[in-house]
């Protein structure tokens, strides 16, 4: 199966984040940071409003990367994340992930992983290693 796949080869899907959102991924996470939950703590920061957590925004990799490149049957190996910007409320977070690397032997694919918001500012940057299925779909 990593025959399928090309150096440069894109995908990406995005995402609007909301309100529930924060509130869901806290409670999931157990992170209740006020700079996500309490608004008007978040007015005295630097960002002047509640910051999606980090990690939220790097889920959108899963998705990217889990059901559209590399896909079904695809496991993690390994995720760098650099935080470029912040993510608010409204925001639509693109996740775009591109082929670098294949490693036809151990079946991995080494993935540029970026997430933009709606005006194209890079949040998000880093390098994902994926096993990929074999053939029959397992891996």
């Amino acid at each position: 199966m990593v025959n399928s796949y090309h150096i440069g080869q894109q995908a990406s899907c995005s995402k609007t984040i909301t309100e529930t959102d924060f509130i869901l991924f806290a409670g999931v996470s157990g992170d209740f940071n006020p700079i996500h939950i309490d608004a008007e703590y978040a007015k005295q920061t630097r960002f002047k409003q509640r910051i999606a957590h980090g990690l939220l925004t790097s889920s959108l990799l899963s998705q990217l990367l889990g059901v559209h490149l590399p896909g079904k049957g695809a496991v993690y190996v390994e995720q760098t994340i650099q935080f470029k910007a912040p993510v608010f409320i409204g925001d639509t977070i693109t996740a775009q992930g591109t082929v670098q690397e294949i490693d036809e032997k151990r079946r991995i694919l080494t993935l540029l992983t970026q997430c933009f918001n709606q005006e194209g500012t890079l949040v998000l940057t880093g390098t994902a290693k994926m096993k990929v299925p074999e053939d029959g779909g397992v891996i």
